[in-house]
């Protein structure tokens, strides 16, 4: 049997039994619940929708309704962070979170009301874990996708102003890593903010599709143990608190079994993170040398290159850039398993899918504000090599190519190329003959 909080005002710990109970059974590593500061607010925020529905309904007496609101709105605030040490990722499928979240309100409102509050009877009245933390969730995710889809607009950004810097700079363009056409710096730079562009709008698209939340639903989809009309009211309650334009699930039964928005959500954040990889990947090959690679850009020095050659500069920026995509995949491989692994009425591997996707989230972040910041801004296209290898376009050829045709133009292109190499060969002497 689930108990109520053992503890209160006089130690200075709110929660209680169920929360002491997983911290010995989930003992980490990892993130607390309490180190996810949106996660902690929306979950209140639920508990306070939860509870001005109930009032209204009679599922709730008004002095303990007001005294839950209260502490929701405290801890929605962010006071008694210190009160939300339970683990993030843990078994069960949040029902130590839900708990962790009743305990504490209910301790507090108990202060506040004068009168016993229960965390199941009273703060979790109408309520099952079930649908309260997957809305909890849904809405930290919309919380927490706009920081990387801000440091992807200025990603986009940097590399749209190297554009116009660089718009009228020629550089040979390769296919398959040899010799084609010369293209500029700016077409490059300007289709690399197109496709950072795209593969964000595809995130901020999957994201939204949660605002679509199952409370309401209880344990499996039925509403049962909650009053008629509550799921209506507590939705309507919850948009207004948090902001997000959210509506009751179509279906409560598919929105607690199937939880695949959180693939395709993973899925969109791993495009991103391979598009930035790539782009990165480029930059890191154009910029190498200075002597023996292709040198036709010059990235930042952002540090030094080596611990034994003197003066070597690494492209440190992008290499990080395709480590944490390399990240970002495998947690986006962490939710698929998470997915397919929901079984009848529900998926109980929530919590993994959370903890997967602010890792994507939060390395995105950190990829594309430091690859804005460090690297692309300081992009110059004076390598040592870019005018030389400009030699080697192929522009001229393609042109004859259209006027006398492509057999014509590749016999006369192979006899030109014997020319020069006789030519070559024999401004070297005598000595390989």
């Amino acid at each position: 049997m689930v108990t109520t909080q053992t503890a209160g005002a006089a130690t200075g710990v709110l929660y209680g039994q169920q929360t002491s109970l997983a911290l010995a059974n989930f003992p980490g590593p990892g993130r607390a619940f309490g180190d996810v500061p949106d996660f902690v607010r929306n979950y209140a925020l639920v508990k306070l929708a939860a509870a001005r529905a109930n009032r209204q309904l009679g599922a709730l007496d008004g002095a303990r309704a007001e005294a839950i609101a209260t502490a929701c709105v405290e801890i929605a605030g962010g006071t008694h962070t210190s009160q939300f040490p339970s683990a993030l990722l843990l078994g069960g499928g949040g029902t130590t979170t839900n708990m962790n979240v009743n305990e504490v309100i209910a301790t507090r409102a108990t202060e506040l009301a004068g009168t016993p509050v229960h965390p199941n009877d009273h703060v979790n009245a109408s309520q099952s874990t079930n649908d309260t933390y997957p809305t909890a969730m849904a809405m930290t995710m919309l919380d927490l996708a706009t920081t990387p889809l801000q440091a992807l607009t200025n990603l986009a950004a940097a590399l749209d102003a190297k554009a116009e810097e660089f718009d009228d700079t020629p550089r040979l363009g390769r296919t398959c890593l040899r010799d084609a056409v010369s293209i500029t710096a700016g077409q490059t730079h300007r289709a690399q903010a197109a496709a950072v562009r795209r593969t964000a709008a595809a995130l901020h698209a999957a994201v939204v599709e949660l605002r679509s939340v199952p409370l309401g639903a209880t344990a499996v989809g039925t509403g049962l143990g909650a009053p008629q009309g509550y799921r209506e009211i507590a939705v309507r309650e919850l948009a207004a608190l948090s902001g997000h334009d959210l509506v009751p699930a179509a279906d409560l039964f598919d929105a607690l079994s199937n939880l695949d928005p959180y693939g395709t959500i993973a899925d969109a954040g791993a495009r991103v993170a391979i598009t930035m990889a790539k782009i990165a990947a480029d930059i890191r090959l154009l910029s190498s040398g200075p002597a023996g690679g292709f040198g036709d850009l010059t990235i930042p020095a952002v540090q030094a290159g080596s611990s034994i050659m003197p003066a070597k500069v690494n492209p440190a920026i992008p290499e990080y850039v395709m480590q944490l995509s390399y990240r970002v995949r495998g947690a986006a491989h962490t939710v698929e398993c998470a997915l397919s692994a929901g079984e009848l009425e529900l998926n109980v591997m929530e919590p993994v899918i959370v903890d997967s996707i602010i890792t994507i989230f939060d390395d995105i972040t950190a990829a594309a504000t430091v690859f804005a910041q460090r690297c692309v801004s300081g992009i110059t296209w004076d390598g040592p090599r870019r005018e030389l290898n400009l030699q080697g376009a192929l522009d001229s050829w393609v042109t004859q190519s259209a006027a006398s045709g492509y057999e014509a133009t590749t016999t006369q292109f192979h006899a030109q190329a014997q020319t020069m190499s006789n030519g070559s060969n024999g401004s070297n002497g005598s000595s390989h003959a």
